[in-house]
């Protein structure tokens, strides 16, 4: 069973929130996507050593793997691709918690979006509905630009995108 992209986006999801229980129907609706979809990214991420299934609906990431894959294997796994410019939501080093760390001269990068706040290159989400999940909830969208800052990133702010992730992933560690 081969991973999805959109596994990282329910994965994150979770979590950037340790403190809530979520329904795979809770999830949908916040991430725009359906119920099946979620069902089947909390499968194929639990088959991949992602998430750690205690029963039916109790499931959690397992924050060590995660942050394993995230920092080792998604930008080869699920690189991104960087595009012309365009309106959008600031993504990578142009988003919290990169931004106010890392004075950057270089360009804007950003999730095409009408609803976005800047104009730089436009890169690819992990998943399509990412920049609307992003918009409606600031912690996850923290976690999407590191993730981001991971796929496009110079090594500097790899570097840093990699403890930060570690910090924001802690509490998983303490839920499992």
């Amino acid at each position: 069973m081969d991973l999805k992209p959109q596994e990282l986006l329910v994965l994150l999801k979770v979590a950037a929130h340790p403190e809530r229980k979520f329904t795979f129907a809770v999830l949908a609706q916040e991430l725009a996507m359906s119920a099946a979809e979620v069902h089947a990214s909390v499968k194929r991420a639990t088959a991949a050593g992602l998430v750690n299934a205690r029963g039916r609906g109790d499931w959690s990431p397992i924050g060590p793997a995660l942050q394993e894959f995230l920092v080792h294997g998604v930008r080869y796994a699920f690189p991104a691709e960087v595009g012309p410019v365009k309106r959008g939501v600031p993504t990578a080093h142009a988003a919290e918690p990169l931004s106010s760390l890392l004075h950057s001269e270089s360009d804007t990068p950003v999730w095409a979006h009408s609803q976005g706040s800047a104009r730089g290159p436009s890169v690819s989400p992990i998943y399509r509905t990412a920049p609307q999940a992003a918009l409606a909830d600031p912690a996850l969208h923290r976690l999407l630009a590191l993730l981001d800052a991971l796929r496009i990133g110079r090594v500097r702010e790899r570097e840093l995108a990699a403890q930060l992730l570690s910090d924001a992933l802690k509490p998983l560690d303490a839920a499992a």
